[in-house]
């Protein structure tokens, strides 16, 4: 079973054989508002640790979306760009928006574990 991750800035990466599936959590889709666009990085495309990765706009703002983890993109939710309001309504699972070949697995040591982000989010408020 995989184990999803979280950064400071709320996206999750779930890691399975080595690809790590990406997306904003709960909490970020609650704080944007409804999505109204995406746009995601091209397939092929090498994304470091921390880097710019995608956008997504809402009715409130736009914000970046970062890699949690270094590799190559080997995969994007096409979905999104026709329904981005996806990342509002299911942002655990159908509202993902990328897929890594993680380079560096060790990187993933560095995220929160689920009680971990809670904990963190909690503090925000």
């Amino acid at each position: 079973m995989s184990e999803i991750r979280f950064t400071s800035e709320h996206e999750w990466v779930r890691v399975e054989n080595g690809v790590g599936t990406v997306g904003v959590s709960d909490y970020a889709q609650s704080q944007l508002g409804d999505v109204v666009f995406v746009e995601l990085p091209a397939v092929g495309s090498s994304l470091n640790k921390g880097a710019e990765a995608a956008v997504v706009e809402s009715v409130k703002a736009a914000s970046e979306i970062y890699a949690p983890l270094s590799g190559e993109v080997v995969a994007i939710n096409d979905d999104l760009v026709a329904q981005p309001g996806t990342v509002n309504e299911d942002p655990m699972e159908k509202g993902w928006f990328f897929k890594l070949r993680l380079t560096d697995p060790g990187e993933l040591a560095t995220l929160m574990d689920q009680a971990g982000y809670d904990e963190y989010v909690k503090g925000l408020a």
